[in-house]
């Protein structure tokens, strides 16, 4: 065995600062991922109904041009300037220039450096938890993937079948050697979050003719019951109204925020799933032991 992976396995230190750093590099990443997978799904569907409806049509074509999580380079909007890499280090950069481009002095947003710090804290944290095997290393994955999905969630009411079902089937793979739950209990967990809602959705919109939510949060709740197994979907369910209880007032609070606005279930569905996966058993405990006494 590499001498890394015995520093690893015998050093829970090690492996939670190992985690922290790869974790923050991998929120760079996601920043990426956050703004340019929604774009590039766009960009697909332009194409795809172009091709469809209008073949003949070559003067109006949507652009074509390489548009992925790699290229075009990273630059400022404002004045075009290419990232270069020392000012790409994660959080640090941020800092260095005062949170603003090195060129043009515009501001860069501060939630970048938060993406990065949040993915970094919470993956460490799950590492921590789990220590260092199969159960810690796919926490940190678990948690790469929600954070992303959260931040396009909450910037375009879209959870992508890119980031869902990776999930789901790696909640699925991962059960065939029983990392957090068993293979049944994965199968009937995927099976059981995804129509849970897919009823709700449809119940609430036969009753008002209105849409409740997107098909994105079934796929994430079967994600979570791959993960977790079906004796955690009645907590998720509860965490994250709780989740969105609580986050959906302050929003509704600030100044400005039309009351009438569409709220995405997906970032609360991720938070309670994440909190589920560390603690769902205790917390299950700790609630029977007040309704049984």
């Amino acid at each position: 065995m590499p001498e890394i992976f015995v520093l690893l396995a015998e050093s829970p230190a090690f492996f939670v600062i190992f985690v922290f750093v790869v974790s923050l590099m991998i929120g760079s990443f996601l920043n990426v991922v956050i703004h340019r997978l929604p774009i590039m799904m766009e960009r697909s569907w332009k194409r795809e109904y172009h091709a469809y409806f209008h073949p003949d049509d070559t003067a109006n074509a949507p652009d074509d041009t390489t548009y992925n999580l790699v290229k075009p380079d990273s630059t400022c909007p404002k004045c075009g300037h290419q990232i270069r890499a020392w000012e790409n280090i994660p959080v640090i950069s941020w800092l260095a220039l005062g949170g603003k481009c090195s060129a043009c002095k515009t501001p860069i947003s501060a939630r970048y450096p938060a993406v990065e710090l949040l993915t970094a804290l919470l993956s460490a944290w799950a590492a921590w938890h789990f220590g260092f095997g199969w159960q810690g290393i796919t926490a940190a994955l678990f948690t790469w993937l929600l954070v992303s999905m959260t931040f396009i969630d909450l910037d375009k009411m879209l959870l992508p079948d890119q980031l869902t079902l990776p999930l789901l089937w790696i909640g699925l793979l991962l059960s065939l050697n029983h990392t957090f739950v068993t293979p049944q209990d994965a199968i009937i967990g995927a099976a059981a979050g995804y129509l849970s809602l897919w009823s709700v959705y449809w119940a609430f919109k036969l009753l008002t003719g209105k849409e409740g939510m997107g098909y994105g949060d079934f796929k994430l709740l079967a994600a979570l019951g791959a993960w977790m197994g079906w004796q955690h979907l009645a907590l998720i369910i509860l965490l994250s109204s709780v989740v969105g209880a609580v986050l959906g007032i302050l929003m509704l609070s600030m100044k400005g925020k039309d009351k009438r606005q569409p709220i995405p279930f997906g970032p609360y569905l991720a938070i309670a799933g994440w909190i589920a996966l560390l603690y769902g058993q205790p917390i299950a405990d700790w609630y029977w032991g007040l309704m049984l006494p």
